[in-house]
């Protein structure tokens, strides 16, 4: 079926591709492979940011490869034991999160588990690929 015919000719696109060149995705594919991802893998900048990205305090402590490793893992996990099914799922990830307190007191450190959505949609091509992104992205 033609949908130029029913919706007009497309006046813009914004690619896969675009988005990991503009930043808005980062291309993980390498360890999402390692992590037994079949297909290519991307995450948004906001998961980049707000779960890879080492906060200061943990600089030293912990690396973005380990914590971008977490996710996957955990990832394939939830997939492998039937938590993501279809095209779309929701997994946990737990991250250590450590809070310097003032210069009298102690810091203390937690377990943060967050919610993370994974989407298996087209890549440019029309072959499967899969995007991790925050609940609210999409």
């Amino acid at each position: 079926m033609n949908t130029d015919k029913i919706f007009g000719e497309v006046i813009s696109r914004y690619t896969r591709s675009q988005a990991i060149e503009d930043g808005v995705l980062v291309d993980v594919t390498e360890m999402a492979r390692q992590a037994g991802i079949k297909h290519p893998t991307a995450i948004t900048v906001g998961v980049f940011d707000d779960y890879v990205h080492v906060p200061k305090t943990l600089a030293g402590m912990q690396d973005e490869q380990g914590r971008l490793w977490d996710i996957l893992w955990m990832f394939v996990w939830h997939a492998k034991i039937g938590e993501i099914n279809g095209n779309e799922g929701m997994f946990e990830v737990s991250f250590l999160t450590y809070e310097a307190k003032g210069l009298n007191e102690t810091a203390t450190s937690r377990n943060e588990t967050i919610m993370l959505k994974a989407v298996c949609g087209p890549n440019d091509d029309g072959s499967p690929c899969i995007t991790i992104m925050k609940p609210d992205e999409d």
